[in-house]
């Protein structure tokens, strides 16, 4: 029974792994490709959408890192790294949401970054939930909260969609800084419950 729940362990352990290395890669990818479309369209949300999968990639190492390892203390640091990342997203948020609406910046047209930000939604959504089962199933909380930041990136992908489409068909420019907001308030809440110990 031992051996059955150790082999149960492995597998959910690799699959915790793959799950943050499918992340980590695809976030590198993504800051290329905002990059490109944020200078392209001199659009501020691609440029700090880019900055958000810095975050990101800050915390699929920090979840690496600590599912390399065991202990409580290590569970504590790792949390609270992860809170950091939320700290610094909303830090992101409400000063690029800002500043976009306050100087009335009015960015180009973006078809590339309409089409990454649409698949990187999909693709962090998967991801999230994906690491939603596997941190229950495995009772670590790393990765649960991880996959929470994983799921504001796609709610973040999405939004920066919406502004992208909303801009493009009606020339409504300033809908995404709004929308940013909304996420913001999502990531100082869950910043509050990791740093408050609710996690």
């Amino acid at each position: 029974m031992n051996t059955s729940n150790e082999t149960s362990r492995a597998s959910l352990l690799r699959r915790g792994f793959a799950l943050e290395y499918a992340t980590l890669a695809w976030n590198v990818v993504g800051i290329v490709v905002l990059a490109v479309a944020a200078i392209a369209a001199r659009s501020v949300a691609l440029a700090g959408f880019g900055l958000d999968s810095l975050i990101e990639i800050g915390a699929s190492t920090v979840v690496i890192w600590e599912l390399s390892g065991t202990g409580e203390d290590r569970q504590r640091r790792a949390l609270r790294l992860i809170g950091g990342a939320f700290a610094l997203l909303a830090v992101y948020l409400a000063v690029q949401s800002t500043v976009v609406l306050a100087v009335g910046f009015h960015p180009r047209h973006s078809p590339l970054g309409i089409v990454w930000t649409a698949v990187t939604a999909a693709v962090m959504f998967a991801l999230a939930a994906g690491k939603a089962r596997t941190g229950a199933a495995l009772e670590n909380a790393v990765l649960k909260t991880e996959g929470k930041v994983t799921f504001i990136d796609g709610v973040l992908a999405a939004a920066v969609l919406l502004g992208l489409v909303l801009n493009s068909l009606f020339g409504l420019w300033w809908a995404d800084p709004l929308v940013g907001y909304v996420v913001l308030f999502y990531a100082v809440r869950e910043a509050r419950e990791i740093f408050s110990g609710h996690h």
